[in-house]
């Protein structure tokens, strides 16, 4: 039956503003850590109803993003039953196709799945997005004049296919994490805020 989920999406990484990994190009450090959060205002998987839930991943990517080879753990929100959480791990795994698939085509290694706790908050463009106690994110979208978010559109690589991505900046990017042994805490470094829909039959 597949899946259809609507939500918004926050990511962030060590890269510099304007991540190059979104345009193909090799990550400034030369490999890219990033984590991102799908919450998930409405949605179904396989007509379960997955509504107010959110995923987490968080990426140890080597080299140029399009190359693949990542290593990731997956993170299920905590207040999922274990239906819910069955099924989300189902479309994070790639095994319902459809554009989330198209992003784990690229991993090496699914390191962990977990469940956690995650907090995913947005207000007036301001985001917050937290996993267990290890990471935490703070960002905000660039603005134009107008004060609409800075937009990219048809960038050869996304976290959310077909979607338009707001360039962001994080106020602070904490990871702990042994088993990918990321350890950082920066400020002022990329991120990504969009909206998505993704739908696989």
């Amino acid at each position: 039956m597949g899946y259809s989920l609507e939500g918004r999406l926050l990511e962030v990484c060590n890269c510099k503003i304007a991540c190059p990994c979104w345009l193909g190009e090799d990550p400034d450090p030369g490999f890219c850590w990033s984590v991102e959060g799908y919450h998930i205002d409405r949605g179904t998987v396989d007509a379960l109803d997955v509504s107010g839930l959110t995923m987490g991943v968080l990426s140890d990517i080597p080299g140029n993003i399009l190359a693949g080879n990542h290593r990731v753990i997956l993170f299920v929100d905590g207040k999922a039953s274990q239906e819910q959480a069955d099924a989300l791990t189902r479309v994070w795994t790639g095994k319902l196709g459809g554009p989330v698939a198209e992003v784990c085509e690229l991993w090496g290694e699914v390191v962990a799945i977990e469940r956690a706790a995650i907090s995913f908050d947005v207000n007036e463009g301001e985001g917050r997005l937290a996993i267990g106690t290890e990471i935490e994110a703070r960002l905000a979208p660039y603005r134009g004049p107008t004060g609409e978010p800075t937009t990219w559109y048809h960038t050869p690589f996304s976290t959310m296919p077909g979607n338009p991505a707001y360039i962001a900046k994080a106020s602070l990017y904490r990871v702990n994490d042994e088993r990918l042994a990321i350890s950082l805490s920066l400020e002022g470094h990329n991120a990504i805020q969009g909206s998505f829909r993704f739908e696989a039959n």
